[in-house]
């Protein structure tokens, strides 16, 4: 089972740091009996690993060397894989960057390093046999993807940073096959990779007979990229008052929006 985390990014919104925004000291976890600060990358890859994840595959820029220091060594037993991508032109590149290790037959999971969310097991909330959104509700769709399913959870449409967005529930990770990460990977090849965003991909592959699936597990979205999200992510965690590792209380902060559109890095 792989894990992608696109870590190319600029992270433009909150710069000026020393490091990588993936690296950004946000809560605490344990080590043994020792608590040390976390990078908020770790959120995102302590839940992959939380599914079953054996291998991970983070997508890096040159001058972000700082992120495979950090994690060369694997994760709790997860192996770390690195792959670059020459320049942040979407998240759609950053993620097909990964294709030559993804074995047809393998699941993958797919989520972005600036952000936290819960609750912890969400992966596992997600078939492994299809492709499925990760969904949280938040009370400005309109910044983010907003997905629109069917009484069934099948996918109709992404909204991409859409005003008066149709539905409140965002996707925050998503899980798919092999074959269906080759076959979108294929098919942003055959529209000249023009997609930036992951949402008009799938968009253009449910119009060719795709279908995607979207699960309303998620309880707490936070996406960390931002001043105001870094301090609403401090104050979810502290809430819970223990480091990463326990449970979140369904009754979290939402959602932070970002003060700028995503780009995918």
């Amino acid at each position: 089972m792989l894990g992608i985390v696109p870590a190319a990014g600029r992270g433009s919104r909150i710069q000026p740091l020393g490091f990588s925004k993936e690296l950004l000291p946000v809560g605490s976890r344990m080590d043994g009996q020792t608590e040390r600060p976390c990078a908020v990358s770790e959120y995102l890859v302590r839940r992959m690993v939380y599914n079953g994840v054996d291998r991970i595959c983070f997508i890096i820029a040159s001058g972000k060397s700082d992120i495979l220091e950090y994690y060369a060594a694997g994760y709790e037993g997860a192996v770390a894989v690195f792959v670059a991508q020459p320049s942040p032109t979407g998240l759609c590149d950053a993620i097909f960057r990964a294709a030559p290790l993804v074995a047809p037959e393998e699941t993958v999971l797919i989520g972005l390093p600036d952000t936290i969310w819960f609750p912890e097991d969400g992966f596992c909330h997600l078939p492994d046999d299809r492709l499925s959104f990760l969904l949280f509700p938040v009370d400005q769709p309109e910044l983010f993807d907003a997905v629109v399913v069917d009484l069934d959870g099948r996918v109709r449409e992404i909204q991409v940073k859409q005003r008066n967005a149709a539905s409140e529930w965002i996707w925050g990770a998503f899980k798919m096959p092999g074959r269906t990460f080759h076959r979108l990977a294929a098919l942003w090849r055959a529209r000249d990779g023009r997609d930036e965003y992951f949402g008009t991909l799938i968009n253009a592959y449910l119009a060719v007979g795709g279908q995607a699936w979207g699960i309303k597990a998620g309880s707490a979205y936070v996406d960390v990229g931002t001043f105001n999200g870094y301090r609403t992510a401090l104050r979810l965690l502290e809430g819970d008052n223990t480091p990463e590792g326990t449970p979140m209380p369904a009754s979290a902060i939402r959602s932070q929006a970002p003060s700028l559109p995503r780009n995918g890095g």
